[in-house]
């Protein structure tokens, strides 16, 4: 166990609790029922599953770790189990611990849960902080100026040189708030060796590219890209 987590095992579930909320979160939490009106689904992006809750405490974020495609029609929720440290709320939990250290703008993790299944699965969801004020930039891509998108170019260019890989670097995944933003969902996200070739960093921003076309369409992409690079590439030309 790490100084950033404590970890309890209760009711045949796994939690790792970040020490701010000790004695706090306990398996409940991660029940969307049990929050009743206080927990309410978030519409923007994703595959569903995840809610914004006031649990008088702080707000938060609950999220279910859901599958996509084909295989969603077999198993939504479960994952086949390995080794504790390779459950995907486990990773996700201590990476935003790791890059919340390093000064990067993420949301603060409260709490990861899992629970083992029949057949060597497990279900899983974590909760982080809810990051007030801010919104997807898919829903501000029409309005940013070449300014907001150096902005968001020299984000995203800090995590690359601290070696951070998302695995989904998408307009939803980007909030924004007052010329500032943030990454969230590191799922299957990791912190890069130093050794490793850099074309990782080249898919990340063509997977950016892809979204922002996909959102807001090909002229949109022609329009902000080139401030998006100058932000990228340390240029304060727009």
């Amino acid at each position: 166990m790490v100084e950033s987590e404590i970890c309890l095992r209760e009711e045949g579930s796994v939690l790792l609790v970040h020490p701010d909320y000790e004695g706090q979160v306990t398996v409940d939490w991660f029940r969307p029922e049990f929050w009743g009106a206080k927990a309410q689904p978030v519409s923007s992006g994703g595959r569903g599953g995840a809610w914004f809750i006031d649990t008088g405490a702080g707000r938060v974020v609950l999220r279910e770790y859901r599958r996509g495609g084909l295989v969603a029609r077999i198993s939504e929720q479960n994952y086949v189990f390995s080794r504790e440290q390779d459950v995907r709320s486990v990773a996700e939990f201590r990476l935003l611990n790791q890059l919340v250290n390093m000064g990067l703008p993420v949301p603060r993790p409260v709490a990861a849960w899992y629970r083992k299944v029949p057949t060597f699965q497990y279900r899983a969801a974590i909760i982080i902080e809810r990051l007030d004020g801010t919104t997807p930039l898919a829903e501000l891509i029409p309005i940013l100026d070449p300014s907001d998108w150096q902005v968001i170019g020299r984000t995203v260019r800090r995590f690359h040189d601290a070696g951070v890989r998302h695995a989904d670097l998408n307009c939803f995944n980007v909030l924004v708030r007052d010329g500032t933003c943030f990454l969230i969902d590191f799922d299957k996200g990791r912190i890069m060796p130093r050794q490793a070739p850099e074309k990782w960093k080249a898919s990340n921003l063509e997977r950016f590219a892809r979204s922002i076309r996909k959102v807001a369409g090909e002229s949109a992409l022609a329009r902000v890209w080139d401030s998006f690079l100058n932000g990228y590439n340390g240029s304060q030309n727009s």
